[in-house]
């Protein structure tokens, strides 16, 4: 079953198509094609608190060409949903409004929590059975969303205002920092064995540059070894020497700080790096929705 979603992130705007099916009773996405545009909407909001004329018009003709897109691959069903800078943009009715007039997609603003949930919907992971807990990692542009799953589901979930364009526009209170750590030594004192899993694309290049490429996994030494490497670069050099696009070499510093702050809280030594995202997880509650629907 083709389906699409697209992701409205504080960093970039993705269009994903994937083939959605189910494997040994598990759902498993696979990405058909995946579009990425990097308007930056959080490098506004974050500091004005409101998107600006030139990112809507950019937003606008991307909508405009993604719905070309899902037309033409005519896929079952598409969910668009936008996060944190879209959550917190003073004018993100008006945005939203404008950008359904010109294209036809209609937004969803989602919370953090339905965001960490989101994520944390894509558990074809094979490593995961052997633990008690896992503790999905979503490292995004303007927050990071947290979710603890069991095999009974997700049982505690938070979102934090602290994310890479965040961080490099300097908006981060150290508030956020003292709350997301609180959460997390509650976990751990609560729950034990609990694996961590990361999503995103900074931690998915930190682990393809720094990981255990062939077990999907990220060791804490690696990630701290990755952060001071990555820093003896000009962010020109990360570009022209170590091939990372203009939009990802500001930001894969930060995102390692985030994952190493959470790690280091939690006393993990290893972080699973599956290559999952908030598409991955909208297009399987998107299947689920549609097989339950089918049955009835």
């Amino acid at each position: 079953m083709l389906l699409s979603a697209i992701d409205i992130g504080s960093n970039a705007v993705r269009l994903f198509f994937s083939h959605v099916f189910e494997q040994d009773g598990q759902i498993v996405a696979e990405k058909a094609s995946l579009m990425r545009v990097p308007i930056r909407l959080g490098e506004d909001v974050f500091n004005n608190h409101h998107i600006s004329e030139e990112k809507i018009l950019k937003l606008i003709k991307t909508m405009q060409a993604f719905k070309l897109l899902i037309e033409v691959a005519e896929p079952v069903a598409c969910r668009a949903c936008a996060t944190s800078a879209m959550r917190e943009a003073k004018n993100k009715d008006e945005v939203i409004n404008r950008i359904s007039k010109k294209s036809g997609i209609q937004i969803e603003i989602i919370d953090g929590v339905e965001e960490a949930k989101i994520v944390s919907a894509v558990q074809n992971l094979d490593m995961v059975k052997n633990f008690n807990y896992s503790l999905f990692i979503d490292v995004g542009g303007g927050s990071t969303e947290l979710s603890l799953m069991s095999t009974d589901g997700i049982l505690e979930s938070a979102s934090f205002k602290i994310g890479t364009v965040r961080m490099l526009s300097g908006t981060v209170k150290g508030s956020e920092w003292e709350k997301m750590q609180d959460w997390l030594q509650k976990l751990n004192k609560n729950f034990q064995k609990i694996l961590c899993v990361g999503s995103g694309g900074n931690v998915n290049k930190l682990a393809k540059l720094y990981g255990r490429v062939p077990e999907k996994t990220l060791p804490f030494t690696n990630l701290e070894y990755a952060i001071n490497d990555l820093k003896k670069y000009t962010l020109r050099q990360r570009i022209e020497i170590m091939g990372l696009r203009p939009d990802r070499a500001d930001v894969i510093i930060p995102a390692g700080e985030i994952f190493y702050f959470i790690m280091k809280t939690m006393n993990v030594r290893l972080l699973l790096v599956p290559k999952i995202g908030l598409s991955d997880g909208i297009v399987s509650m998107m299947y689920r929705e549609i097989k339950q629907t089918q049955k009835k």
